[in-house]
């Protein structure tokens, strides 16, 4: 074992994610690339994610791997969503458990490596990379918008921390009730990304002369990148200076769309490496009109290819782009702001040249070493690392809990040193608690009969079950002026909490209960 200088030991990091290389997007490439900067740094890491079209023409995985199901996500073709593995992930783990586990995605998979992480006592942290309840509502279902953030929350706030792309998304995520968030900016790989891979040659297969300006974009061609605005953009700015030509590089749902109603813009389908960096090098002005991202890693990749970016004051644009300096940039849902923008460069082409210089010099301090870093550092080393939200509970993931009175504690400790079978009463709150909850509010505190307070971090979770040893059980919500009293329901025989609230039978559980509860919820102010 050997301790780096920053307070971090080499060690074992699993990542579980349903995304990665050969895949296409920003989530894919940004977790290859933190595996690959942790490996640089001396640690071992394994990866768990679903199995690939690649995987099974024989391609081998790369070493430390374990493959399980996947589903496809319609709409989506070559991506797919992780089927839970929390049977495999608990006997992987305790046959080599790792020091920490990334979670990287928030499907099927990703819950259940959080919960069979937390069953094993492991470290389990998680990454916001995709507002998923934003895309909902470019797809016609804005309905289902708020469960999904709530789903979101309740995932993330399972963990012991979650990783963020900017400061903005933290305090947005804050606000919205997550809890132990953790900024973790993004890299660019400036020796792939350069103006020196500019080509000719290219160009030509464009159509676009040494003197025109070729407009670049780079992204999915799905609904929630609003690439219809890129399209409204390029013609703006075609009105203002007729020779441009309009390049599209990736694919989705709307390819065909695009291509019938806009046969005059140029696409490319999906590139990767090198070609894609000489596709952006060839460019002049890059448009990114999308407002659902986290960060948007394209943006990094344009800047560091010499790029004029045109982007949405937000995400990756509000960290790096600098308005009238390096790009510019329109207030967040302004479209005709973001319209006017690009027209502004087609007008004034000369200003371009000194544009494009001073993007690629602002990438020159964007590293991915030092996000590799950092990401080691908040992963491994101490918990006082983090940045928290105001309202989250100091430190990280579920801690022991700490009684108010040294009999209380005695009782606390019985349970958790005997566990389930020697507890004489199971006391199960959860349901009432959930109905008795205001928004805003959560549990924080259990009391055992008289004097006896046990802070308690409820984790609004279907699942969660308070074991105690005798008296009535009080919660209180975090405003003094809420308490919500539930009577104890006493049970012959203890059953773990999953088989309690198992899915199949949550119904007939609901009226088991209803039956058997002594006592009312009131709630006083």
């Amino acid at each position: 074992m050997s301790l780096r200088d920053n307070g971090v030991v080499i060690g074992h990091v699993c990542i579980v994610t349903e995304t990665y290389p050969p895949e296409i997007n920003g989530v894919a490439a940004t977790v290859a690339r933190l595996a690959s900067g942790m490996r640089e740094r001396g640690h071992t890491v394994s990866l768990v994610r679903p199995r690939q079209a690649t995987d099974r023409m024989s391609r081998r995985p790369e070493p430390g791997t374990l493959l399980v199901r996947g589903m496809r996500l319609p709409g989506y073709k070559g991506l797919q969503i992780g089927a839970p593995a929390g049977a495999a992930l608990r006997a992987a783990w305790s046959r080599r458990p790792p020091d920490a586990v990334y979670v990287a995605t928030e499907g099927p998979l990703g819950w259940s490596a959080a919960r069979a992480g937390a069953a094993l006592g492991i470290r389990v942290c998680s990454g916001f990379h995709t507002n998923f309840d934003r895309y909902v509502s470019h797809y016609g279902a804005g309905w289902l918008q708020r469960p999904i953030a709530a789903y979101l929350r309740r995932f993330h706030n399972r963990t012991a921390g979650t990783l963020v792309s900017t400061r903005d998304l933290r305090d947005a995520l804050a606000a919205a009730g997550f809890e132990r968030l953790g900024v973790l900016g993004r890299g660019v790989d400036r020796g792939r990304f350069d103006p020196a891979r500019r080509s000719a040659v290219l160009r030509r297969e464009w159509g676009a002369s040494d003197d025109d300006v070729v407009v670049l974009y780079v992204g999915r061609l799905a609904p929630e990148k609003n690439v219809e605005l890129a399209v409204a953009a390029y013609r703006a700015m075609q009105r203002e200076r007729p020779g441009l030509r309009f390049v599209v590089v990736g694919d989705g749902p709307l390819r065909s769309a695009l291509g019938r109603a806009h046969p005059d813009l140029v696409f490319r389908g999906f590139r990767t490496g090198d070609d894609l960096a000489a596709h952006y090098a060839s460019a002049d002005v890059f448009l990114f009109p999308s407002e659902t991202e986290t960060f948007g890693n394209v943006t990094l990749e344009a800047m560091a290819s010499g790029l004029a970016v045109v982007a949405y004051d937000y995400a990756a644009a509000r960290v790096h782009v600098e308005h009238g300096v390096t790009g510019v940039v329109a207030a967040p849902g302004d479209a005709r702001g973001f319209v006017a923008a690009a027209a502004a460069l087609a007008r004034a082409p000369e200003s371009l040249p000194a544009l494009r210089r001073r993007a690629r010099a602002a990438m020159e301090a964007v590293d991915w070493s030092r996000v590799v870093e950092r990401f080691e550092q908040l992963l491994l080393a101490d918990a006082g690392r983090w940045e928290c939200a105001p309202q989250a509970v100091a430190g990280l993931g579920p801690r022991r809990p700490r009684c108010a009175s040294s009999r209380g504690r005695r009782a606390m400790e019985a349970v958790e040193r005997q566990g389930e079978k020697d507890a004489s009463h199971l006391y199960e709150v959860e349901r009432r608690a959930r109905h008795a909850e205001r928004p805003g509010f959560r549990i924080s505190e259990l009391q055992i009969g008289p004097r006896q307070q046990v802070p308690w971090h409820y984790h609004n979770n279907i699942e969660d079950t308070f074991y105690v040893l005798q008296g009535r059980v009080r919660l209180f919500l975090r405003d003094p002026k809420e308490e919500v009293r539930l009577a104890p329901a006493r049970r012959t025989r203890c059953e773990p909490a999953a088989r309690i609230w198992s899915p199949t039978a949550a119904r007939a559980r609901r009226s088991f209960w209803s039956s058997r509860v002594s006592g009312s919820t009131t709630t006083s102010r």
